[in-house]
C-alpha cells in the first residue's frame, strides 16, 4: 500500500467530496476513486458512505483517519529531516540522450552539494514519463520535445523550458555533401538530402518524427538504411559508412570536436527541440529538489 493512497483518503475525508479532493490534489476523479477502492480492498472495510450530496466516514473510516494522519505526519517529518541532511532519493524519468549527454554534469554538481543524495534515473518513452510524473511515481521528468506541443497536450503539469537544443544532420567528414561544390557557396536545404540513406533512431523518437514530417511535407524521398535505438551505435554506423543521421547537437559534440563526424550545413528553422523539465504542481519539494531545478536552469 502506498502512502499516496492515505494522503488521498485524508483529503476526501476532510473535504467530504471526491470531486473537491481531486481538484485539490490535481488528480482525475477516477484516480481518486480508484485509490479509495484500493484502500477499502486492502483493509476489507467500507470507509465512506453517502450523506446527502456529500460523503461521510464510516466508523472504520474514522479509525483509519486517525491512524493515517499520524502516519502521514511521521512521513513528513522524515522527509524534512532528510532534506536538512541532504539525503533521500531523487527519481528522474528521462530519455537516453538526455541521460547520457545532458544530465551527468548536473548530477555531479547536485551530489557535490548533497553527497548523501541518491539519484535514480529511469529511461522511459515520453508518454510513460508524463504519466508517472502525473501519478507521483517520478519526482521529475526530463524531455526533449517541442515546448508548445507538449504543454498543450498536458497543461495540468508544471513545465519549465531549460534551453533550446539544435538538431544537427551528421555524416562522415569525406561525405560528398560535407565537401560540397565549391562553386555553390550556399547552405544546404532539405531538398539537397533527397534519396540519402539515413541511420535512424526508433520510430517513437521525437527528432526522427520531426525530420520525417518535414521530409514528407516537401515530398522529399529518403531511405532508411539502419534503424537503431542506441545513439552511440548510430554514430558508429555513420562513421563506418556513407549514411547520414539526425541527432541532438549534444549527442554528437565529442565526435565533431575530434573530426570523426561533420555537420551538413542544412538550414531550417524547425531543426531544434527544447529540453523540458516537468513536475507535479502539488508535489512536496525538498531543498535538494529545489537546488536540482536551479542547477538545471
Amino acid at each position: 500500500m502506498e502512502l499516496t493512497y492515505l494522503h488521498t483518503f485524508r483529503e476526501v475525508a476532510v473535504r467530504q467530496s471526491i470531486t473537491r479532493a481531486a481538484d485539490a490534489l490535481g488528480y482525475a476523479q477516477s484516480s481518486v476513486t480508484t485509490q479509495i477502492q484500493k484502500l477499502e480492498k486492502a483493509y476489507d472495510v467500507q470507509l465512506f458512505e453517502r450523506f446527502g450530496k456529500g460523503l461521510r466516514l464510516t466508523t472504520a473510516g474514522e479509525e483509519l483517519l486517525t491512524i493515517a494522519t499520524q502516519m502521514l505526519d511521521l512521513f513528513q517529518q522524515s522527509k524534512e529531516k532528510l532534506a536538512q541532511q541532504g539525503g533521500g532519493t531523487l527519481t528522474i524519468g528521462t530519455i537516453d540522450s538526455l541521460a547520457a549527454y545532458f544530465l551527468p554534469p548536473i548530477i555531479h554538481n547536485i551530489r557535490e552539494i548533497h553527497p548523501r543524495l541518491s539519484i535514480r534515473l529511469q529511461a522511459e518513452n515520453e508518454p510513460a514519463i508524463i504519466n508517472k510524473v502525473r501519478e507521483g511515481e517520478l519526482d521529475f521528468g526530463l524531455l526533449l520535445d517541442q515546448h508548445h506541443q507538449t504543454t498543450a497536450n498536458d497543461p495540468s503539469l508544471t513545465w519549465i523550458t531549460l534551453r533550446s537544443e539544435p538538431l544537427v544532420i551528421v555524416a562522415r567528414p569525406d561525405h560528398p555533401l560535407v565537401k560540397g561544390d565549391p562553386q555553390r557557396r550556399r547552405p544546404l536545404t532539405l531538398v539537397d538530402l533527397a534519396d540519402q540513406e539515413w541511420m535512424m533512431t526508433e520510430d517513437s523518437c521525437n527528432y526522427r518524427i520531426l525530420l520525417e514530417k518535414l521530409l514528407r511535407s516537401q515530398t522529399i524521398p529518403y531511405r532508411i538504411g539502419i534503424e537503431l535505438g542506441n545513439l552511440e551505435a548510430i554514430k558508429r554506423c555513420v562513421r563506418a559508412g556513407s549514411g547520414i543521421a539526425i541527432l541532438p547537437r549534444m549527442a554528437a559534440e565529442e565526435e565533431l570536436r575530434r573530426g570523426e563526424l561533420a555537420v551538413l550545413p542544412v538550414e531550417h528553422p524547425e531543426l531544434s527541440l527544447s529540453v523540458l523539465l516537468l513536475h507535479h504542481p502539488k508535489k512536496w519539494m525538498s531543498r535538494s529538489m529545489h537546488q536540482f531545478i536551479e542547477l538545471l536552469q
